[in-house]
Protein backbone atom coordinates (compact mmCIF):
# COMPACT_ATOMS: atom_id res chain seq x y z
CA UNK A 1 0.00 0.00 0.00
CA UNK A 2 1.27 3.66 -0.82
CA UNK A 3 0.59 4.94 2.51
CA UNK A 4 1.92 1.76 4.71
CA UNK A 5 4.62 2.24 7.41
CA UNK A 6 5.12 -0.85 7.74
CA UNK A 7 3.99 -0.82 11.47
CA UNK A 8 1.96 -4.02 11.05
CA UNK A 9 0.90 -3.85 15.11
CA UNK A 10 -1.33 -0.61 14.24
CA UNK A 11 -2.80 -1.67 11.08
CA UNK A 12 -5.54 -3.52 10.51
CA UNK A 13 -5.70 -4.08 6.55
CA UNK A 14 -4.82 -7.69 5.29
CA UNK A 15 -2.69 -6.79 2.47
CA UNK A 16 0.39 -8.37 0.67
CA UNK A 17 3.32 -6.91 2.79
CA UNK A 18 1.63 -7.77 5.76
CA UNK A 19 3.83 -9.13 7.80
CA UNK A 20 2.50 -12.25 9.26
CA UNK A 21 5.07 -12.86 12.02
CA UNK A 22 4.93 -9.52 13.19
CA UNK A 23 5.57 -9.60 17.45
CA UNK A 24 5.22 -5.61 16.88
CA UNK A 25 3.68 -4.90 20.16
CA UNK A 26 0.70 -2.29 20.10
CA UNK A 27 1.26 1.45 21.56
CA UNK A 28 -0.90 2.96 23.85
CA UNK A 29 -4.23 4.31 21.73
CA UNK A 30 -3.67 7.21 23.70
CA UNK A 31 0.10 7.84 22.62
CA UNK A 32 1.75 8.90 19.40
CA UNK A 33 5.78 8.17 18.86
CA UNK A 34 7.23 8.74 15.59
CA UNK A 35 10.86 7.49 15.78
CA UNK A 36 12.17 4.87 18.44
CA UNK A 37 16.29 5.34 18.44
CA UNK A 38 17.87 2.45 20.30
CA UNK A 39 21.19 2.78 22.42
CA UNK A 40 22.67 -0.12 22.91
CA UNK A 41 26.30 -1.87 24.06
CA UNK A 42 27.59 -5.46 24.20
CA UNK A 43 29.01 -4.89 27.83
CA UNK A 44 27.99 -2.73 31.12
CA UNK A 45 29.87 0.32 32.15
CA UNK A 46 30.46 2.15 28.87
CA UNK A 47 28.60 5.03 29.26
CA UNK A 48 24.96 3.89 27.38
CA UNK A 49 22.93 5.94 29.53
CA UNK A 50 25.36 8.75 29.41
CA UNK A 51 24.78 8.85 25.77
CA UNK A 52 21.01 8.39 25.74
CA UNK A 53 20.59 11.29 27.59
CA UNK A 54 22.98 13.47 26.06
CA UNK A 55 21.03 12.13 23.13
CA UNK A 56 17.66 13.19 24.06
CA UNK A 57 18.80 16.76 25.62
CA UNK A 58 20.17 17.42 22.30
CA UNK A 59 17.59 16.97 20.34
CA UNK A 60 15.30 18.55 22.90
CA UNK A 61 17.21 21.40 22.50
CA UNK A 62 16.74 21.36 18.68
CA UNK A 63 12.55 22.33 19.68
CA UNK A 64 11.70 18.32 19.16
CA UNK A 65 9.60 16.23 21.96
CA UNK A 66 12.16 13.78 23.31
CA UNK A 67 11.22 11.19 25.20
CA UNK A 68 13.29 8.00 27.18
CA UNK A 69 11.98 4.66 27.73
CA UNK A 70 14.47 2.94 30.22
CA UNK A 71 14.92 -0.48 29.38
CA UNK A 72 17.69 -1.30 31.65
CA UNK A 73 15.05 -2.74 34.63
CA UNK A 74 17.62 -4.21 37.21
CA UNK A 75 20.40 -1.26 36.50
CA UNK A 76 18.45 2.04 36.04
CA UNK A 77 20.24 5.16 36.10
CA UNK A 78 18.54 7.92 33.75
CA UNK A 79 15.98 9.05 36.53
CA UNK A 80 19.17 10.14 39.04
CA UNK A 81 20.93 11.81 35.58
CA UNK A 82 17.79 14.00 35.22
CA UNK A 83 17.65 14.30 39.09
CA UNK A 84 13.90 13.18 39.38
CA UNK A 85 12.35 12.36 42.29
CA UNK A 86 8.63 12.16 41.87
CA UNK A 87 6.43 8.71 40.99
CA UNK A 88 4.95 8.17 37.77
CA UNK A 89 0.85 8.33 37.87
CA UNK A 90 -1.89 6.87 35.63
CA UNK A 91 -5.11 6.69 35.28
CA UNK A 92 -7.48 4.05 33.14
CA UNK A 93 -5.86 6.01 30.35
CA UNK A 94 -2.58 4.13 31.34
CA UNK A 95 0.84 5.28 33.16
CA UNK A 96 2.15 8.85 32.58
CA UNK A 97 5.88 9.70 32.38
CA UNK A 98 7.32 12.00 34.62
CA UNK A 99 8.28 14.93 32.58
CA UNK A 100 12.40 16.38 32.97
CA UNK A 101 13.03 19.87 33.95
CA UNK A 102 12.85 20.66 29.79
CA UNK A 103 10.07 18.46 28.69
CA UNK A 104 11.92 15.24 28.02
CA UNK A 105 9.22 12.38 29.19
CA UNK A 106 11.30 9.19 31.07
CA UNK A 107 9.82 5.83 32.08
CA UNK A 108 11.51 3.58 34.37
CA UNK A 109 11.34 1.05 36.68
CA UNK A 110 12.82 3.35 39.92
CA UNK A 111 10.03 5.93 39.08
CA UNK A 112 7.48 2.89 39.69
CA UNK A 113 9.63 1.87 42.69
CA UNK A 114 8.66 2.72 46.44
CA UNK A 115 12.87 3.20 46.66
CA UNK A 116 15.38 4.49 44.22
CA UNK A 117 17.73 1.64 46.31
CA UNK A 118 14.81 -1.36 46.14
CA UNK A 119 16.40 -3.93 43.89
CA UNK A 120 14.64 -5.50 41.16
CA UNK A 121 15.01 -8.99 41.77
CA UNK A 122 12.51 -10.92 38.76
CA UNK A 123 13.50 -13.44 36.24
CA UNK A 124 14.53 -12.24 32.08
CA UNK A 125 10.57 -13.25 31.09
CA UNK A 126 9.06 -10.62 33.60
CA UNK A 127 12.02 -7.87 32.70
CA UNK A 128 11.19 -8.32 29.55
CA UNK A 129 7.49 -8.33 30.23
CA UNK A 130 7.71 -4.93 31.88
CA UNK A 131 9.51 -3.18 29.02
CA UNK A 132 6.69 -4.08 26.37
CA UNK A 133 4.36 -2.81 29.07
CA UNK A 134 6.48 0.55 29.15
CA UNK A 135 5.30 0.86 25.31
CA UNK A 136 1.90 -0.77 25.54
CA UNK A 137 0.83 1.01 28.88
CA UNK A 138 2.32 4.35 29.11
CA UNK A 139 0.95 7.38 27.67
CA UNK A 140 3.55 9.24 25.71
CA UNK A 141 2.56 12.30 24.63
CA UNK A 142 3.45 13.34 20.99
CA UNK A 143 6.95 12.28 21.02
CA UNK A 144 9.39 12.80 18.10
CA UNK A 145 12.11 10.95 18.98
CA UNK A 146 12.60 8.06 21.77
CA UNK A 147 15.38 6.68 23.13
CA UNK A 148 15.14 3.40 24.33
CA UNK A 149 18.13 2.61 27.06
CA UNK A 150 18.70 -0.83 26.60
CA UNK A 151 20.61 -3.04 29.19
CA UNK A 152 24.15 -4.19 27.85
CA UNK A 153 24.56 -7.19 25.94
CA UNK A 154 22.43 -9.25 23.65
CA UNK A 155 19.54 -11.02 26.10
CA UNK A 156 16.00 -11.27 26.48
CA UNK A 157 15.05 -7.07 26.64
CA UNK A 158 17.36 -6.40 23.90
CA UNK A 159 15.92 -9.13 21.88
CA UNK A 160 11.93 -7.98 22.94
CA UNK A 161 12.92 -4.15 22.23
CA UNK A 162 13.97 -5.41 18.85
CA UNK A 163 10.80 -7.52 18.02
CA UNK A 164 8.14 -5.51 19.96
CA UNK A 165 9.06 -1.80 19.04
CA UNK A 166 9.22 -0.29 15.93
CA UNK A 167 13.01 0.39 16.51
CA UNK A 168 14.32 2.72 13.51
CA UNK A 169 18.02 2.15 14.17
CA UNK A 170 20.45 1.73 17.15
CA UNK A 171 23.44 4.00 18.14
CA UNK A 172 26.12 1.27 19.40
CA UNK A 173 27.96 2.39 22.64
CA UNK A 174 31.94 1.24 23.35
CA UNK A 175 34.65 2.38 25.02
CA UNK A 176 38.49 2.40 23.29
CA UNK A 177 39.63 -1.05 24.84
CA UNK A 178 39.79 -4.18 22.24
CA UNK A 179 38.16 -6.64 24.51
CA UNK A 180 34.88 -4.14 24.79
CA UNK A 181 34.99 -3.72 20.78
CA UNK A 182 34.61 -7.34 20.58
CA UNK A 183 32.21 -7.35 22.83
CA UNK A 184 30.63 -4.30 20.86
CA UNK A 185 30.41 -6.08 17.66
CA UNK A 186 28.25 -8.74 19.14
CA UNK A 187 25.28 -6.28 19.23
CA UNK A 188 26.16 -4.64 15.73
CA UNK A 189 25.71 -8.48 14.78
CA UNK A 190 22.49 -8.66 16.38
CA UNK A 191 20.98 -5.94 15.23
CA UNK A 192 22.08 -7.10 11.23
CA UNK A 193 20.11 -10.62 12.13
CA UNK A 194 16.91 -8.65 13.00
CA UNK A 195 17.26 -6.31 10.06
CA UNK A 196 18.14 -3.60 12.43
CA UNK A 197 20.21 -0.56 11.17
CA UNK A 198 23.33 0.86 12.85
CA UNK A 199 22.60 4.39 13.02
CA UNK A 200 25.94 4.97 14.69
CA UNK A 201 28.92 4.45 17.24
CA UNK A 202 29.82 6.38 19.92
CA UNK A 203 33.52 5.81 22.03
CA UNK A 204 32.82 6.99 25.10
CA UNK A 205 35.95 7.46 27.73
CA UNK A 206 37.94 7.91 24.10
CA UNK A 207 40.79 10.00 25.50
CA UNK A 208 41.40 12.88 28.14
CA UNK A 209 42.42 16.22 27.24
CA UNK A 210 44.36 18.46 29.75
CA UNK A 211 42.94 21.68 30.91
CA UNK A 212 46.48 23.04 30.90
CA UNK A 213 48.09 22.47 27.65
CA UNK A 214 45.39 20.37 25.59
CA UNK A 215 46.82 17.16 24.53
CA UNK A 216 45.04 14.67 24.41
CA UNK A 217 45.95 10.98 26.15
CA UNK A 218 44.05 8.24 25.24
CA UNK A 219 44.36 6.42 28.76
CA UNK A 220 42.61 3.27 27.48
CA UNK A 221 44.53 2.83 24.56
CA UNK A 222 44.77 3.21 21.07
CA UNK A 223 41.00 3.88 19.50
CA UNK A 224 39.68 1.11 17.26
CA UNK A 225 36.53 2.82 16.17
CA UNK A 226 37.33 3.31 12.60
CA UNK A 227 38.10 0.05 12.03
CA UNK A 228 34.98 -1.02 13.52
CA UNK A 229 33.01 1.08 11.51
CA UNK A 230 34.37 0.18 8.41
CA UNK A 231 33.75 -3.54 8.77
CA UNK A 232 30.40 -2.58 9.57
CA UNK A 233 29.64 -0.07 7.06
CA UNK A 234 28.87 2.25 9.67
CA UNK A 235 28.98 6.04 8.52
CA UNK A 236 28.70 8.16 11.68
CA UNK A 237 31.20 7.78 14.65
CA UNK A 238 31.63 10.41 18.06
CA UNK A 239 33.81 10.28 20.77
CA UNK A 240 33.33 11.01 24.02
CA UNK A 241 36.31 12.31 26.47
CA UNK A 242 36.69 11.56 30.20
CA UNK A 243 35.51 14.60 31.37
CA UNK A 244 35.13 14.91 35.01
CA UNK A 245 32.24 17.70 34.53
CA UNK A 246 29.94 15.30 32.83
CA UNK A 247 30.20 13.05 35.38
CA UNK A 248 29.69 15.46 38.04
CA UNK A 249 26.23 17.14 36.19
CA UNK A 250 25.11 13.41 35.42
CA UNK A 251 25.55 12.31 39.16
CA UNK A 252 23.90 15.78 40.26
CA UNK A 253 20.73 15.14 38.17
CA UNK A 254 22.07 18.11 35.88
CA UNK A 255 22.53 16.18 32.71
CA UNK A 256 20.62 19.24 31.06
CA UNK A 257 22.65 21.55 31.34
CA UNK A 258 26.06 19.70 29.53
CA UNK A 259 27.99 21.69 27.30
CA UNK A 260 29.86 20.52 24.70
CA UNK A 261 29.83 19.35 20.57
CA UNK A 262 30.93 15.68 20.98
CA UNK A 263 27.75 14.71 19.60
CA UNK A 264 26.29 17.04 17.64
CA UNK A 265 26.53 15.66 14.56
CA UNK A 266 25.14 13.02 15.82
CA UNK A 267 22.08 14.07 16.79
CA UNK A 268 22.31 16.15 13.66
CA UNK A 269 21.74 12.68 11.99
CA UNK A 270 19.16 11.47 13.93
CA UNK A 271 17.32 14.56 13.03
CA UNK A 272 17.81 12.90 9.03
CA UNK A 273 16.13 9.85 9.74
Amino acid sequence: MSDCNHNCSSCGESCSERTAESMLAQLNSASSVKKVIGVVSGKGGVGKSMVTSMLSVLMRRMNYKTAILDADITGPSIPKAFGLTQKATGNEMGIFPVMTKTGIEVMSVNLLLPNDTDPVVWRGPVIAGTVTQFWTDVVWNQVDYMFVDMPPGTGDVPLTVFQSLPVDGIIVVTSPQELVSMIVEKAVKMAGMLNIPVLGIVENMSYYECPDCGKRHNIFGESHLEDIAKKHGVEHIARLPINPDLASMSDKGLIELFEGNWLDEMAEMIEKI
